[in-house]
């Protein structure tokens, strides 16, 4: 569980454990360590393009990023970042301060898919992984019919203690906000492979939902 082949330090036994319970804590449908792990093979798929500026700061803030996660709540990223500079020290991580920081920003960031733009990044390091970062994450949206499906299921499993019509109305404004992006991507990695993919999923989930016009 948790491997990635170009995984930049081996993970202590200890912290594997620590976010065996925090994934399973509450129970997740979705946001399980099953995202996190084929989020580690988007991982591997961008560094095998040789991608990845700083690896070591991207890896472990995959490994954190949904650590904290109760759906509804506004704080899930924000409390994932915290526990990640808490914990990752702890465990040897042979990042630097500076890293560990960059951790929590790049944590922080996925609280905004679908409302970070290209022109809010600018250029640079930091931008050029964290766009990539957040393709990782969304790249369920272009999966087969199926696994999206399966995946729209497991949200709404998540969801299921929200009103039903409260949780439609949500969940029919983000996707319509994704759908409407000029770009769901914003890495051209992902953008030039995924994102007509994408598309048909997310205007085939969006006949599910109420529109909110």
């Amino acid at each position: 569980m948790l491997h990635a082949r170009h995984a930049p330090w081996p993970l202590p036994p200890a912290l594997l454990a620590e976010l065996q319970v925090a994934y399973a804590t509450p129970p997740r449908p979705y946001h399980s360590l099953d995202h996190i792990q084929e989020v580690l093979g988007w991982f591997d798929q961008v560094a095998d393009a040789g991608l990845w500026r700083d690896g070591l700061t991207v890896h472990a803030a995959i490994l954190f990023h949904d650590a904290i996660y109760v759906a509804g709540r506004s704080d899930n990223e924000s409390l994932s970042a915290q526990l990640a500079m808490r914990s990752l020290p702890l465990h040897g991580w042979p990042g630097s301060t500076e890293q560990l920081q960059r951790v929590a920003e790049l944590i922080e960031l996925t609280a905004r898919h679908g409302k970070v733009t290209l022109a809010e990044l600018g250029d640079g390091e930091r931008s050029h992984d964290a766009v990539l970062f957040l393709d990782c994450d969304t790249a369920i949206l272009a999966a087969s019919p199926t696994s999206f499906e399966a995946y729209d299921a497991g949200i709404a499993a998540e969801y299921q203690h929200i009103p039903t019509l409260a949780f439609c109305m949500g969940r029919g404004q983000f996707l319509r906000s994704m759908l409407t992006q000029p770009r769901i991507f914003l890495s051209d990695f992902f953008h030039l492979r995924f994102d007509a993919a994408a598309r048909r999923n997310l205007a085939a989930a969006l006949q599910r939902y109420p529109t909110d016009q």
